[in-house]
């Protein structure tokens, strides 16, 4: 079975062809970051446009340089849900029309069980039972995953998400958009001590987490110390920050684990590709003797291989989408 899958539900814009849950014939993504970067964040309209202009253009482009026509096409995997409205519904919009005018089903994926999904895409796959740490910018959330892939909510943020964190703490340090990368890349530049920021929740029985307390304490940590023209040391803020952030992140995910009785552990999201959180997941697993999954860095940020490999779960299990499924920004993961 060949599918092509689209995912339009924040900033970036990006088609994939795959085959047989694991087998991408082509990936792309086009990134709106230089859009946004004006912004501090994502604005809505904006993204929703830039889908309408990219999608057309990276379906062609994909089926014109894997040499494969419309008639190759098995069906089409879309993401509805979680995400920005608008920019959901350019994407299920743009494959309903697909579907009614090349004769093909559709599906519609949720986006957070296609990031679980992007383990599948490794080499080797990583395949279930496991508890995941799904950490991207609007979420943060721990999952048992199943080996039937039933998936059960764990635990998760009160507040901001880890990549939420990221970009204000980053804001904070006037490093820009986006923060994890900017905060990641200031502090590698750092090597001496580190500022004893408090761990979010640390001592607390189950693996809910919180950024708000972390968050302010960067911001007063700065303005004690004169603020960052003052001080001048922007690394050891970030370095500070990231390693309480990632320490704060795997305890937590040490806990889920425990609470469901797994030995597998897995990381998977936008943030899983900061190099800090990737060396403290597999540095947990030597410590307990874990299994771990790591979703690959090319598709750790939203992409639309991980909604193929997730359409390659979901339809042993259920059937097409019908044409009055609706996009759904809110769409839950766990009943």
């Amino acid at each position: 079975m060949r599918l092509l899958a689209i995912e339009t539900s924040c900033d970036e814009t990006a088609v994939a062809l795959i085959q047989d849950r694991g087998r991408v014939e082509v990936s792309y993504v086009n990134s709106q970051v230089h859009l946004h970067r004006p912004f501090g964040g994502v604005v809505p309209e904006v993204a929703s446009r830039a889908h309408q202009e990219w999608l057309p253009l990276l379906v062609k482009r994909a089926l014109l340089e894997s040499g494969r026509e419309p008639s190759d096409l098995d069906g089409i995997a879309v993401t509805r849900g979680p995400g920005l409205i608008g920019a959901l519904l350019v994407g299920v919009s743009f494959a309903k029309a697909l579907s009614l005018g090349w004769g093909i089903p559709w599906i519609g994926i949720n986006h957070l069980e296609g990031h679980l999904a992007s383990l599948d895409l490794a080499d080797p796959p990583f395949d279930p039972p496991y508890v995941a740490l799904l950490v991207s910018g609007g979420h943060t959330e721990y999952l048992d995953v199943s080996e039937d892939w039933s998936i059960r909510y764990l635990g998760g943020t009160h507040d901001d998400a880890a990549g939420e964190a990221f970009d204000k703490v980053a804001s904070i340090l006037e490093l820009g958009y986006p923060g994890g990368p900017a905060i990641e890349k200031a502090a590698r530049e750092y090597s001496g001590g580190l500022h004893p920021f408090p761990r979010p929740m640390k001592g607390r029985e189950g693996c809910d987490i919180s950024f708000s307390g972390l968050k302010t304490a960067v911001l007063l940590a700065v303005q004690a110390e004169g603020g960052l023209p003052a001080n001048g040391d922007t690394s050891r803020w970030a370095a500070s920050f990231q390693q309480a952030a990632v320490e704060a992140l795997t305890d937590k995910l040490q806990a889920a684990a425990d609470m469901a009785g797994r030995n597998r552990i897995a990381l998977v999201g936008g943030v899983a590709a900061n190099g800090a959180l990737r060396e403290s997941v597999r540095a947990l697993a030597k410590r307990r003797g874990w299994a771990h999954g790591v979703c690959p860095l090319k598709y750790c940020g939203d992409n639309a291989a991980m909604i193929g490999a997730a359409a390659f779960r979901a339809l042993p299990r259920e059937s097409w989408s019908p044409m009055e499924l609706e996009a759904d920004p809110r769409l839950s993961l766990c009943p």
